[in-house]
């Protein structure tokens, strides 16, 4: 294979891995905007249902206000009661007895319905609760994970910027000036393997002889379509044997 080819493929691989890892390392920022997101949301969840049986103790203590003022209208009426001197006094003070009574009960009936209602709000903002701690917990082993992937990849941009700056000096200036110009105007792409005639990157069938050409890599051929700098990678004999075979 021709030796400035073949440094080519060679720079195009880590030209591709080096703007992978860049990708990479400028999602990091989203990567932590979706890390609070998530425990935002299960945050939320758990204020939600602290606000809800923090409702529910406010109306049940209301309630139980309103017993406290009928309970003592009975006691006032009961004495009252005792001083009646008529028939129709004493009807007249057991209607309001009766009455206040009734709406004792229906007070206490309501103030059952927010005791269970409590009790299944409880159970809610335990869930939620849990839930926060377990998503905390989750978040954290993420966040650890990424700070090791973002140290491989750190590490991993800083070697190949190294081996990078190698073989860029060991390039022929015309052949590299070449290269840097298909790559800036084909986003960072500027090495395709060219594979039954065709250019494995726009697709678009090549010229016989351009393809016989290039199969020898034994000079820089472009692409006629995209203009990027082609090679072939011959199949290996076993496989072309058993490609060969019938069937």
């Amino acid at each position: 294979m021709n030796p400035d080819l073949e440094r080519l493929i060679a720079l195009q691989q880590l030209d591709s891995a080096a703007s992978e890892a860049q990708r990479r390392l400028a999602e990091e920022p989203e990567r932590q905007k979706t890390f609070e997101a998530r425990l935002d949301a299960a945050r939320q969840r758990g204020a939600a249902a602290k606000e809800r049986l923090g409702e529910n103790q406010n109306v049940r203590r209301s309630i139980e206000k309103d017993v406290a003022v009928h309970q003592g209208r009975l006691s006032k009426f009961r004495d009252q009661l005792m001083a009646v001197k008529t028939n129709v006094e004493y009807q007249a003070m057991q209607k309001e007895i009766e009455f206040a009574q009734a709406e004792v009960k229906k007070l206490e009936d309501r103030i059952l319905e927010r005791m269970l209602e409590a009790d299944d709000l409880t159970t809610e903002l335990k869930k939620a609760e849990a839930e926060f701690a377990s998503e905390q917990k989750a978040v954290d082993a993420d966040r650890k994970a990424q700070a090791i992937e973002l140290d491989a990849l750190r590490t991993s941009f800083d070697r190949i910027t190294r081996e990078r700056a190698a073989l860029v000096a060991s390039l022929d200036r015309q052949v590299l000036a070449l290269f840097e110009m298909v790559s800036k105007r084909r986003n960072g792409v500027a090495v395709a393997e060219a594979r039954g005639g065709i250019c494995t990157i726009c697709h678009v069938r090549l010229r016989p002889q351009v393809f016989n050409t290039v199969r020898r890599n034994e000079q820089i051929i472009q692409c006629d379509h995209c203009n990027r700098i082609l090679y072939f990678t011959p199949v290996a004999p076993a496989i072309a044997d058993s490609l060969s075979e019938p069937t």
